[in-house]
């Protein structure tokens, strides 16, 4: 079926967090948001964690997360990793972060989502 995360058939929720930092903020965003990251895909909720920077504007950033329950964002943002990354970058936003929901259809199952450790 094609459902939203949390109903019956366990669909996944992908949500793109859009980011626009300050000039000069780059490097220190990307600092404190790998801590984020690499903390975030550690929790049973979250299938994927990507931390993406636009190539044409190196100040717009795109995190990239994928949870396997409806209840999964919410435990995120409760974690001690989320909320020192929210402390550490507040200062860093240009304008506020932005996010989108999306239904997720492939990979369909968080076994196509597992993150490889290089």
């Amino acid at each position: 079926g094609l459902g939203m995360a949390g109903t019956a058939d366990g669909g996944l929720l992908a949500v793109h967090v859009d980011v626009k930092v300050k000039d000069g903020c780059e490097e220190a965003f990307v600092e404190a948001s790998l801590h984020n990251a690499t903390n975030s895909v550690q929790e049973p909720g979250i299938a994927r964690f990507d931390l993406i920077q636009e190539a044409d504007d190196k100040k717009n950033f795109t995190l990239v997360e994928v949870y396997s329950s409806a209840d999964a964002p919410a435990a995120h943002k409760g974690t001690a990793h989320y909320l020192k990354w929210r402390e550490e970058v507040a200062a860093m936003m240009a304008v506020p972060r932005t996010n989108k929901k999306f239904v997720n259809f492939f990979p369909a199952s968080l076994d196509g989502w597992k993150q490889e450790e290089e």
